[in-house]
């Protein structure tokens, strides 16, 4: 990864961030769309505030950002503060979905359309855009199966490195890759909590190759952990070692097209996650109907087809068409 970019992107992580739109032409609309991040302390979520931005400023709307970072009273405060500004729509990426719900309410009793982004919330809200956490991972855990078959590698042993703790993407990735490899003959074994911080899965690789010296495989809940695994196996001598991930990081996809130990991840483009909830914002706010749930959409990457995906940022592009396009 490049540290120096990411620690420019990372920079912009100020507690507030108003991003105001050029003054547009007779098709601007000027909306004003509140968004309550849950934290800037990811490279994808200054992608998906950036994807948001830059989706409100084509069409002449403003951005009122606001970053929790990671603090659930810090976030209630923050929805208070948009509802107070009379935003016309509120978009809350939740630190925590139920702390967030009395928040929300008050945002309803002002008759704000609220949607939630990548994470969903209990409450009901008009929308939810994000993308299916389990199929990600069973493409993902497919193309694991397929690789190890296609190494005459049977019975084989696959360290899991998890996200967070009770997380629902985390459920959802761990799930969806056990369904895919259920009945391959392949045994998982659950690793710890590394929080999708690849320097915690880099301590954590450390550990387990220790104690599973016959791994054939290191699947990762994003691959940010899955590149911090890989390194430890690269250190060691262990290129037999098959790694995957999910989140289509764009050092990902070139360790799949450089080499032949990364196997697989699955796209999850967050710019393009920002511009769909602006889509879905001002769909709303113009009196359309949304699906209760918006599939941003999601593609495996492998060997086979690296070469067909952009993936000159730091997360590889993936845009399909959502809403009728």
């Amino acid at each position: 990864m490049n540290t120096h970019f990411v620690a420019r992107l990372l920079c912009g992580a100020a507690l507030g961030l108003t991003i105001v739109a050029a003054a547009g032409g007779a098709e601007a609309k000027g909306l004003r769309f509140g968004f309550s991040q849950v934290t800037l302390q990811s490279p994808f979520y200054v992608q998906l505030r950036d994807g948001a931005a830059a989706a409100a400023k084509a069409d002449g709307d403003e951005l009122v950002f606001l970053d929790a970072n990671g603090d659930v009273s810090k976030q209630n405060n923050d929805i208070q503060d948009l509802i107070t500004q009379k935003v016309d729509v509120l978009i809350v990426n939740p630190v925590n979905a139920d702390a967030v719900g009395p928040s929300l309410e008050a945002a309803k009793a002002a008759k704000i359309p609220v949607i939630t982004v990548d994470r969903s919330v209990g409450e009901k809200v008009s929308a939810h855009i994000g993308r299916d956490n389990k199929q990600m991972g069973k493409l993902v855990g497919e193309a694991v199966v397929a690789a190890l078959k296609k190494a005459g590698k049977s019975n084989a042993k696959i360290i899991e490195i998890q996200g967070d703790a009770g997380g629902a993407v985390m459920m959802d990735r761990r799930d969806g890759f056990h369904s895919a490899v259920e009945g391959s003959g392949a045994k998982i074994v659950e690793g710890p909590y590394a929080e999708y911080v690849r320097a915690n899965a880099v301590t954590a690789m450390q550990d387990l190759l220790q104690a599973n010296p016959d791994v054939a495989v290191v699947y990762a809940h994003n691959d940010d952990m899955a590149l911090g695994a890989l390194q430890v196996l690269q250190e060691a001598g262990r290129k037999d070692v098959m790694v995957a991930g999910v989140d289509g990081l764009s050092e990902a996809l070139e360790a799949i097209q450089s080499g032949n130990q990364y196997v697989a991840t699955s796209l999850n483009d967050p710019k393009y996650l920002g511009d769909v909830t602006i889509q879905v914002a001002r769909e709303l706010k113009n009196g359309g109907k949304v699906p209760a749930f918006v599939d941003a959409g999601t593609q495996v990457v492998t060997k086979d087809t690296v070469g067909a995906v952009k993936h000159d940022g730091l997360f590889a592009e993936y845009r399909p068409k959502v809403l009728g396009q």
